[in-house]
């Protein structure tokens, strides 16, 4: 499918989706990069050349996302790939020093990581299920990015946890139905990997991060996490899958 490379990429403007563009365009696809941050996301895509284009979009609005998807297609060619990177990871303990945590910042983190995902799986879905097939029945695959936190969350992870557990839980019902349109569904679980998310965090905080890590003793690269998309691209038998990308990693409670 490499000669029909046309992937949709939110969150593209930086770490983990920027990654993925720029391994996009290496392999001779086409990349559109989906992201609220214009600045940085305009600068990637211009400097992954003229097969990489930038739109800024808010994923958790439904109307936006689906018209955003059609144009794509009908302005790009058809979309063989759709990878979703966008998402947040904001600290969101229960019980706080002030009394119980507000419902708003749960709320926040669900919409974007949960919701904002089967939104964007949705209208992916929609565009490919009218590609053209290739020997194997397939017309587009979809990537979606959890967390190993959907297994073993932190204190202080219980939005973010939940919401990427949702990622997982979704991921085979969804493939599931709509292996009959030929499109394949897989997530990957990333670990510990050097991203802008990761480096919001306190040094002392990062510092012991990377102490828990086995082998590799390092943060993972977002090259890593791009290869992986290339390969599940490429990998018809892969569907329906979650795939840690840990390096063994399982975190301690905090």
């Amino acid at each position: 499918m490499k000669e029909n490379l046309n992937a949709v990429i939110t969150g593209g403007a930086s770490g983990l989706g920027a990654a993925t563009a720029e391994i996009v365009i290496e392999n001779g696809g086409k990349a559109t990069i989906l992201d609220i941050q214009e600045d940085i996301g305009n600068k990637t895509a211009h400097s992954l050349g003229d097969n990489c284009k930038f739109i800024k979009l808010d994923i958790t609005d439904e109307d936006s996302v689906e018209k955003c998807y059609k144009n794509i297609s009908e302005e790009n060619g058809q979309i063989s790939l759709s990878i979703n990177c966008a998402g947040i990871g904001l600290p969101n303990k229960v019980l706080t020093k002030e009394g119980p945590s507000s419902l708003t910042q749960y709320r926040k983190i669900i919409s974007i990581n949960l919701i904002g995902t089967f939104n964007c799986i949705k209208a992916a879905a929609n565009v490919m299920q009218n590609n053209n097939p290739n020997d194997d029945g397939t017309r587009g695959v979809i990537i979606n990015t959890a967390s190993i936190a959907a297994y073993d969350g932190q204190i202080g992870q219980a939005a973010y946890s939940a919401s990427k557990g949702g990622v997982v839980g979704m991921t085979l019902p969804i493939a599931r139905e709509l292996a009959k349109y030929g499109i394949r569904v897989n997530t990957i679980a990333p670990g510990l990997f050097e991203t802008p998310m990761l480096a919001t965090l306190p040094e002392e905080a990062k510092a012991s991060l990377i102490n828990s890590t086995l082998h590799p003793h390092r943060l993972g690269q977002p090259i890593e996490y791009a290869s992986l998309v290339m390969h599940i691209f490429e990998n018809e038998m892969l569907n329906g899958e979650t795939i840690r990308l840990d390096g063994s990693l399982r975190m301690a409670p905090k």
